[in-house]
């Protein structure tokens, strides 16, 4: 069985579209097709319902897609290992990393990384913070920079690698300026552009709301901290910035006893063998973050 005609079926599976898989695995929709017919032709089972524009996945096709993560995941896996036999630091690094952190904290570390090792061959996707994590949780990709969950469980492994205080934002307008004793429970008064009601973050700030039994009146959500810091430097909401993006377009506000803190770090699969090229990069993190040998 050819493990390209396998890897078409998982991106066919996991995108849902002939042609966006044909863009992840960078061929012509074609060539995918063809090559989900010949698997379909080995295995004699239809692995997937065309109705329409919609693709979904048959039993048989339900079937398939946790074995060939896996006989994917053991043949990469492999192959890392055998190379790792040679301290050559080579080779193909499939990575994620969040947007935020591609942004602000990545760029120095990948251009020093890539000057160092320039056989390595980046493979990058900017995803959610929790979606980097499940596709490392199932194999998918081999390393993943990100905001770190509250609670990292194996086989999943995680390094800290940056504390990253999270501060209460208005713009510098906003009446809440006006306060000269600020609490939490008056910025239920007032608009709240909240991150993404999935992601991690969200879960850190809810937290404290909670806490404290008040409930803030949450307007809108986005994943993106460009377009949430946006929206409060325009007035139209408060919200949670991390304190490295603040400047003089929003105001941070001090309430006392109030403090919040995400962790950002790397993580990986303990089950599977990590690359030379991984190892490096790791090393790289560690030394440019605030945290020396600290796990989360």
């Amino acid at each position: 069985m050819d493990t390209a005609n396998l890897s078409a079926f998982l991106a066919v599976a996991t995108t849902g579209s002939f042609s966006r898989a044909a863009e992840q695995l960078h061929l012509t929709q074609p060539a995918v097709s063809k090559r989900i017919a010949m698997l379909e032709q080995q295995l004699n089972a239809r692995l997937f319902d065309r109705i329409g524009r919609k693709v979904a996945l048959t039993e048989a096709g339900r079937a398939l897609k946790p074995r060939a993560h896996e006989v994917l995941g053991l043949l990469n896996d492999t192959r890392r290992a055998l190379s790792n036999l040679s301290d050559n630091v080579q080779g193909r690094l499939s990575m994620a990393t969040s947007h935020h952190i591609g942004l602000h904290r990545l760029p120095p570390i990948l251009r020093e990384f890539t000057r160092a090792y320039p056989k390595v061959a980046l493979d990058i996707q900017f995803l959610d913070s929790e979606i980097a994590y499940e596709k490392v949780l199932h194999g998918e990709i081999e390393l993943a920079v990100i905001t770190l969950a509250p609670e990292v469980e194996a086989p999943v492994v995680s390094e800290l690698i940056w504390h990253d205080p999270l501060d209460l934002v208005i713009a510098p307008e906003h009446p809440l300026t006006q306060s000269s004793q600020l609490e939490l429970a008056q910025l239920a008064e007032y608009p709240a552009v909240f991150p993404g009601v999935n992601t991690f973050t969200h879960r850190i700030v809810s937290t404290l709301f909670e806490l404290h039994k008040i409930t803030p009146n949450i307007s809108m959500s986005t994943n993106y901290m460009e377009t949430i810091k946006m929206m409060v430097s325009i007035g139209l909401a408060w919200s949670v910035l991390p304190r490295s993006m603040l400047d003089e377009q929003v105001k941070a506000l001090a309430i006392p006893g109030i403090q919040m803190q995400r962790d950002l770090g790397c993580i990986w699969h303990s089950g599977r063998t990590r690359s030379n090229a991984a190892l490096a990069l790791i090393k790289l993190l560690q030394q440019a973050g605030d945290i020396k040998g600290e796990k989360a």
